[in-house]
């Protein structure tokens, strides 16, 4: 049996942050996620993927951003249950839980913080006849690395923010690249789609709109898509074809824990600290819902910050707790290390 004070579903960012914001409060944090490494998305679907609106970070790549959130949170000792699914929930007469995952193990705390992002996720696939014979043969669905696109011919099919980024950054890198998108009109952020546009007028990105890529040919690896586009057939060749049309999400075994669920997210107390309908159990970053919800990870900070706070109240019954500004009072890490304040700002603020 694994105990801790916050048990945390979910090792993304928010979870990973989550392990620092307890940790000022002198909390200890577990972590459980179905992937093999920390990071959630950031990881496993565009560890290369460029962030933009990161506090303090004019541009991070999302695996970097993991780093960073690792090296914050490590001198507050957390611990992992990786490669397994939390699977059960079971609420104790003293109102702690004990969650075990998929594969056995066991996890008692008194606080849960559900911090699993969109949940186990699926990526929605184009309707084309054989698209499964070329799933990794030439078809990807996620960027993890984009050096295997180096010198290759690309075509990317979207129009949201992830095609439109990826358009923009593997025109640097792709031989080639070819966006496809069924609209004229784009979903993804304004700057996004002018620079598209931009790289289109000056020959780095072929753009064919509206069209849709209809069928794939080859042998054993991707050659080609045909792209239709009204009455035209056009036959583009193509190392790789990339659809990028957002995923399914699922909440998986969380969606029967008797929490109230809205739209396939988890619905929270935004007025006070994002408990859910049980006590004692929270709900933090994308998985959560509630009135102008934005699914940012900049939001996800925020809100378990304040969960943090709810969290020691329940494990300290009674008993205060004073805010102190990290610029004053220095971070205290669980294996003995300080970070001291500077002196001239301590002085400042007093």
């Amino acid at each position: 049996m694994i105990k801790t004070d916050i048990l945390i579903i979910g090792a993304g960012p928010t979870g990973l942050f989550t392990v620092f914001e307890a940790g000022l409060l002198k909390l200890k944090c577990h972590l459980i996620d179905a992937l093999p490494q920390p990071g959630g998305q950031c990881s496993e679907i565009y560890p290369k993927k460029p962030i933009y609106d990161i506090p303090g970070f004019p541009e991070i790549l999302a695996g970097d951003l993991t780093k960073n959130l690792l090296e914050q949170g490590k001198q507050f000792e957390p611990g992992f249950t990786l490669g397994e699914r939390a699977e059960t929930i079971e609420k104790q007469e003293d109102g702690s839980f004990i969650v075990t995952t998929n594969k056995g193990t066991q996890h008692h705390a008194p606080v849960v913080a559900i911090a699993g992002g969109l949940g186990s996720f699926e990526p929605r696939k184009p309707l084309i006849d054989n698209i499964a014979y070329f799933e990794d043969n030439g078809v990807e669905y996620f960027i993890k690395d984009p050096e295997v696109f180096r010198n290759k011919k690309v075509v990317i099919s979207g129009g949201g923010d992830s095609a439109l980024d990826w358009s923009i950054f593997l025109a640097n890198v792709a031989s080639e690249v070819t966006l496809i998108h069924r609209r004229n009109e784009f979903r993804g952020a304004l700057d996004s789609v002018e620079k598209v546009k931009e790289l289109k007028d000056l020959g780095k990105i072929n753009l064919i709109t509206p069209a849709e890529v209809t069928a794939l040919y080859g042998n054993k690896q991707l050659e080609g898509v045909t792209v239709t586009k009204g009455d035209e057939k056009i036959l583009l060749a193509a190392d790789y074809f990339i659809p990028l049309f957002g995923l399914s999400p699922k909440l998986g075994p969380i969606g029967d824990w008797g929490l109230e669920i809205e739209k396939n997210a988890i619905k929270v107390d935004h007025t006070r600290n994002y408990e859910t309908n049980i006590p004692g159990i929270f709900a933090i970053g994308d998985v959560n819902t509630y009135p102008e919800k934005l699914k940012l990870i900049l939001c996800g900070f925020h809100e378990a910050t304040l969960m943090c706070q709810a969290a020691y109240r329940i494990i300290n019954p009674g008993k205060k707790y004073v805010l102190k500004y990290t610029t004053v009072s220095g971070v205290d890490g669980f294996d003995g290390t300080r970070k001291e304040a500077p002196k001239a700002v301590v002085q400042s603020i007093q």
